[in-house]
């Protein structure tokens, strides 16, 4: 019994000193319960068990906010599964520790050491004092975007569709839910295409995509400093903002603009749509390709040229500590700016009058390198179990990795193997190379001492 004691007080200070352990083991956790409740029999309309490969894939896909299906959703799964399915979007993009920490601080008021520690890694706060803050912020947050967003949705899918008033609210909650979490679920066979034309359903959807994506801690400081702005007339955004916002809004804009450019005169995506609605299509593409998954146009029929450009977005991803994936836009813009110091000859890197840390630039490149890397492997992977071509298993592999879940349609001919490996590369891009590295570093190491410098010929 002493033993048992004294084992389970070394997990405890193991979880304490590294919480990015507890958020993958409780990320894992969450897909194994999911994984078992979608292979019961009445989880799907047939009422038939699904196989535990496709269960395990929907899991992961919706606990990772990703996307990708080998399934139709709306058809497949039953009202149930589909339940279990929301569920485990909302909690995935939530995040389980965070939800965890919530649920101890409504019902106790009061957060322990530990569990502040992991909230503290799963929300990015810098401050352990600041978690109460934000744990009831990230939740006001995406109580309000989910509910304004699910109205309109659901005041559209009746008045402009005809629908049910049961099944328009059903609709939109399900739809806001999965944009906002940057889930890219759908209970439509063609996603978002029959509604490409229409304002009313692609805006709300790219507006909670983007609110999602930026990451929790921009939307509460933008929240915190409109109301310190109303009060003193002054805004002072910390760096991680502007740099979110500035690299989010110039991705957004590349983005629209390249995708009306190559998709102009195709006729199977933007060719017959008028020049309003090439924009708005553009513009939509360009939001979801920063890990949303909801596609307005057929993303098969696109040029190879998009298709590259997308996975560029893609792997960029969005905001740090928030719903969306990809190496995100903070890593992109310290890497450009240490590029563009180096090409000045600067000894350091500096952006909007801030010099950056040496370990951030380390932790970038660390970040940018484990996903190429990732991302060629897993593509060699796929190209050698199967017979498809290199652009849609690249594409596909991008979409996994940066938990997009747009797809060019072969995900539901993969072989079980090859839906294991995106299951994989799912949950890595999810919780982030860093985090999973150090989840499994049994223990830091610090050195004590300096080697001798000497430079190496580069290039």
């Amino acid at each position: 019994m002493a033993g048992l004691m004294t084992r389970a007080k070394a997990r405890s200070a193991l979880f304490a000193t590294h919480p990015a352990r507890a958020v993958v083991v409780g990320f894992a956790l969450v897909i194994l319960m999911g994984s078992a409740l979608l292979s019961l029999p009445f989880a799907t309309e047939q009422r038939a068990a699904a196989g535990y490969v496709t269960a395990l894939f929907t899991a992961t896909s919706a606990v990772c906010v990703t996307g990708l299906v080998t399934v139709d959703t709306g058809t497949f799964w039953s009202g149930f599964g589909e339940g279990v399915i929301l569920a485990l979007i909302q909690v995935g993009g939530f995040g389980i520790m965070t939800m965890a920490s919530l649920l101890a601080l409504l019902i106790s008021g009061r957060l322990r050491l530990r569990m502040q520690l992991t909230a503290q890694a799963e929300t990015k706060s810098l401050d352990i004092g600041d978690v109460r803050r934000v744990l009831l912020g990230v939740a006001g947050t995406t109580l309000a975007v989910e509910l304004t967003v699910g109205a309109i949705l659901a005041l559209r899918f009746r008045y402009g569709y005809g629908e049910t008033i049961g099944e328009a609210v059903y609709l939109g909650y399900f739809h806001a839910v999965s944009a906002f979490n940057n889930a890219g679920f759908g209970l439509h066979p063609d996603s978002l295409t029959r509604y490409s034309q229409d304002a009313w359903v692609t805006l709300p959807v790219a507006a909670a995509v983007i609110l999602g994506g930026i990451g929790f801690p921009v939307l509460l400081e933008l929240l915190r400093h409109r109301r310190r702005k109303h009060r003193t007339g002054r805004r002072n955004w910390s760096l991680h903002t502007k740099l979110t916002l500035i690299t989010t809004a110039f991705l957004l804009v590349t983005g629209t603009v390249l995708t009306c450019l190559l998709e102009w005169s195709n006729p199977g995506t933007l060719g017959t749509h008028s020049i309003g609605g090439k924009i708005l299509d553009g513009f939509f593409h360009s939001a979801m390709s920063r890990t949303a998954g909801f596609n307005a146009v057929d993303i098969g029929s696109m040029h190879a040229s998009t298709l590259l450009m997308t996975c560029v977005l893609m792997f960029v991803g969005g905001g740090s500590a928030g719903t969306a994936g990809g190496i995100k836009v903070t890593t992109f813009a310290v890497l450009a700016a240490a590029m563009f110091a180096e090409v000045r000859g600067e000894p350091t890197s500096a952006v909007l009058g801030r010099r950056l840390a040496p370990h951030v630039l380390r932790q970038s490149l660390t970040v940018a390198l484990l996903g190429i890397g990732l991302v060629i492997g897993a593509t060699l992977a796929l190209l050698a179990m199967t017979k498809q071509a290199l652009e849609p298993v690249l594409f596909e592999v991008v979409s996994a990795f940066g938990t997009v879940g747009l797809s060019t349609g072969i995900t539901a001919d993969l072989p079980p193997a090859g839906e294991l490996l995106l299951v994989g590369l799912m949950f890595v891009g999810r919780l982030g190379p860093i985090t999973l590295v150090s989840a499994l570093a049994l223990r830091e190491r610090t050195r004590r001492y300096e080697l001798p410098e000497e430079r190496p010929v580069i290039g």
